[in-house]
């Protein structure tokens, strides 16, 4: 169990100027993710050391984001300003949390640019959307070589995750401590005061910390 990744939602001004915004504090350009779509979103990441990376994902005008939970944790995201929708720990073995939970994990592909697809399975967006402090789950079905963190320039990395929430609660959802899927990421917890979930992350850059 491990730190696989951040996602953080569009803003008004769209996906593009999002991720220029948010590119330029971190003085890095965002690259092309493509399209997810069984979720009718489409994303741009930016690798970052350590195995993870950032996406900033944007709803579609498709069908699939009106039926699909992780289409509609973006758009409900999106249309109250944009932010931080959550974060998402990589398994290797799915069914034990499927097991735990009740229910089965949901198929994912995303097309990118380059005409490849990536292909996972998920599982606790609609545990995300109830209780945003809680990261859902994935398990990669491409090969290694195809994570969206290759190619991660090694000045860039995720070095502090401040999160309103309970630890506890936090650690009984994973099944185990939550310590162990960031215990290279340092993580301020905050008491909720109002919604729980990321209230910001501080990234290591060549210019020093950044907050977003």
């Amino acid at each position: 169990m491990r730190l696989d990744h951040l996602s953080f939602a569009a803003g008004p001004d769209g996906l593009a100027s999002t991720a220029q915004r948010i590119g330029g504090l971190l003085g890095k350009d965002f690259i092309d993710g493509g399209v997810h779509p069984r979720f009718g979103t489409r994303n741009m990441i930016l690798p970052l050391d350590g195995g993870t990376y950032l996406e900033i994902v944007e709803v579609l005008d498709h069908p699939a984001s009106d039926k699909a939970p992780f289409g509609q944790a973006v758009r409900a995201r999106s249309a109250a300003g944009g932010g931080w929708l959550g974060w998402v720990v990589a398994i290797n073995d799915i069914t034990a949390v499927e097991q735990r939970l009740g229910r089965d994990a949901v198929k994912g592909n995303r097309h990118l640019p380059t005409g490849e697809e990536l292909l996972w399975k998920q599982i606790g967006v609609n545990d995300l959307m109830a209780d945003p402090q809680l990261p859902f789950f994935i398990q990669w079905e491409s090969p290694d070589a195809m994570h969206p963190s290759t190619g991660a320039d090694t000045d860039f990395a995720l070095a502090t995750l401040e999160i309103a929430g309970d630890p506890q609660r936090v650690s009984e959802w994973l099944g185990e401590t939550v310590e162990a899927p960031l215990e290279d990421v340092k993580v301020e917890w905050v008491a909720p005061n109002g919604t729980p979930g990321i209230l910001a992350a501080q990234f290591q850059t060549p210019s020093g910390l950044v907050r977003i």
